[in-house]
Formats: structure tokens, C-alpha cells, sequence
């Protein structure tokens, strides 16, 4: 089938290719005129054939929100919006509710796979009404992985996105497990191999995945991860699954402590753990690192200000 995917970088460049690589016809927009298609969205909508399909492929937020509504101006009845990126759900209900008073109909798919996704296909969680999601199964059919599953119907609009934010949510989880085990496995001074333990798990260990296989590699690349900084940025969806969380009363204690433990990241130096560690000297005489790296006095130490309670348990 034909049709338009706006926004050509990693992920919606990829898309294109492999649509194209499956017989389709994909005219692309992108405000890199060195890969676009058509100088503009009103070129891209002119060159596609009513009844229109439009994927866009840009940054959540204000940027899809924006060319959302661009579109809206230039499509017809029965033109079809499909919004492939990390968007909000509640975004897309009311995405689909303004474009359905001009007769447009609205998807919303969630995307996973990465830079990846050409050569192994994607995983797509798709919302939307039936008829609407029926008719773009061609395209679905081609960016899924070949002969596998990779694809569900969610439910309607906003469902593709919801199951895309609480897939993103259970794999800050996965990522956290994994980056503790590896940092107690480096503190220890009885495991050796590190990086050998970690591939050793990759066959034949219930917890082989593809995020313990990106790992390894990630080891074999830079095995004590010398070139990289502690700092992991988060994209907004494990924020959006803590507060669905909320929302619906459901504890997610593993999902919100990854999500805390990126914003601890981005600390140079950790206020909070500057206090556990003030605590922790006050009522049980720890050694604490100054802040040009000496070791100062614990509370029980000679010359301290504040004597230390007795049997003190912790």
C-alpha cells in the first residue's frame, strides 16, 4: 500500500526502508531536506492518493502535537493519522476525538525494536478502531518480525500507547536488575570474570533476554565501562507508568525505584545519600567521606561534638 511516515531519523528512517524493502510505497517527509521526499507536508499529503495513510515518526510532546494538527488542516474524510512515537495516551484520545469531527481517523502505535528494528522487524502495540487498524495491516504485517508474533491490537485508541509506556516501564526494571548485579559482581573480589559471568547466563538461565544479550556486548565493547558516565537520561514513559500507577492504586515498587534510581544518576553528587551517610555517622559511628575525600570523625570518634547512644542497632 502507499504511504507517508513523517519524521526520517533512526527509528522512522529505518520504518521507511523496510516498508519499502516490502513492496510498499512510502513517500517520506523530514525537515532534513537531504532525506526528505517533498519540500513540505502539504507536498508530502498532495503526492499521496485519497484515501490517505500518515504515519509520523517525531519527538512526543509538542512536536507530534503540532504536526498533528498541521495535518489535520491538510488531510480529508477518510484519510487515516497513525502516531508511531512515544506519545502520551491521553494525548491520543484527544487526538482522535478532534481529528473524528473532520471525518480523520486516528491510530496510535507503540514501537519497539530500536536501530535494530530494519533487519529484526518491530514490536507493535497498536490502538485504534477495528476498521482503521484492519486497513493498515499491510503495513503492520511488513514491520513486524517475519513469521512471528510482535503484534497486538491493544484495544481502542490510546490502548497502543498505554501497553508501549508499561512495556518501557518493565524494561527500566530489567535494565536496573541488571546494572545492580553487575556492580555487585565488580565489587566483589571472588568473581573474577565479570564480563564471562554475564555471557555464561546468555544459554540455558531463565533470565536470557535480548537486554542481557545488548549487555554483554556493551562488556565486550568497554568491559569495566570505563568510557561511559553514570548518568542515564529517561524518556518520559517511566514516569508516565509511576503515575498510572497511582492513578489505578496498583504498586509498582520495582518499576519506581529504577525510575528514582536514573534521577539519582544525573547527581554529581547525591543530596540524599549525603544525609543517609550524616545518619548513618550520628547514631552508629561510621566513618564518612569529607568532601575533599578525607575520612572524618564518626560520632564516637575523639573529638566529636555529639556522643553516640548505646547499643545502638542497625
Amino acid at each position: 500500500m502507499q504511504i507517508g511516515m513523517i519524521g526520517l531519523g533512526k527509528m522512522g528512517g529505518n520504518m521507511a526502508e523496510r516498508l519499502r524493502r516490502g513492496g510498499h510505497d512510502v513517500v517520506g517527509y523530514d525537515r532534513d531536506p537531504a532525506v526528505s521526499d517533498v519540500g513540505s507536508l502539504a507536498d508530502l499529503v498532495e503526492r499521496l492518493e485519497a484515501p490517505r495513510a500518515v504515519w509520523v515518526m517525531v519527538p512526543a510532546g509538542e512536536p507530534t502535537r503540532a504536526t498533528i494538527s498541521q495535518l489535520r488542516d491538510l488531510l480529508s474524510p477518510g484519510d487515516l493519522i497513525i502516531d508511531g512515537g512515544n506519545s502520551h495516551y491521553k494525548d491520543d484520545q484527544v487526538h482522535a476525538a478532534d481529528l473524528a469531527e473532520k471525518g480523520i481517523g486516528f491510530v496510535d502505535v507503540g514501537v519497539s525494536g530500536g536501530i535494530w528494528g530494519l533487519e529484526n522487524g518491530y514490536a507493535l502495540m497498536v490502538g485504534g478502531a477495528a476498521e482503521d487498524v484492519r486497513r493498515l495491516d499491510p503495513i503492520f504485517v511488513t514491520l513486524r518480525p517475519a513469521g512471528q508474533d510482535g503484534f497486538v491490537h491493544a484495544g481502542p485508541v490510546g490502548a497502543g500507547h498505554f501497553a508501549k509506556m508499561v512495556h518501557n516501564g518493565i524494561e527500566y526494571g530489567m535494565m536496573q536488575a541488571f546494572a545492580e548485579g553487575w556492580e555487585l559482581l565488580e565489587a566483589s573480589d571472588v568473581v573474577t570474570d565479570v564480563p564471562g559471568a554475564f555471557a555464561s547466563w546468555r544459554h540455558g538461565t531463565v533470565i536470557r533476554s535480548w537486554l542481557l544479550d545488548l549487555m554483554v556486548r556493551a562488556l565486550e565493547q568497554d568491559p569495566d565501562l570505563s568510557e561511559l558516565k553514570g548518568y542515564a537520561e529517561d524518556s518520559g514513559e517511566g514516569r508516565w507508568t509511576v503515575q498510572a500507577a497511582v492513578d489505578h492504586a496498583v504498586p509498582l515498587p520495582a518499576i519506581t525505584a529504577a525510575l528514582y534510581a536514573r534521577f539519582t544518576s544525573r547527581q554529581a553528587d547525591s543530596p540524599s545519600m549525603k544525609m543517609i551517610a550524616a545518619l548513618r555517622n550520628q547514631f552508629g559511628g561510621h566513618a564518612v567521606a569529607s568532601v575533599e575525600g578525607q575520612t572524618g570523625k564518626g560520632a564516637d570518634a575523639p573529638g566529636a561534638d555529639v556522643a553516640p547512644p548505646r547499643e545502638v542497632q542497625h
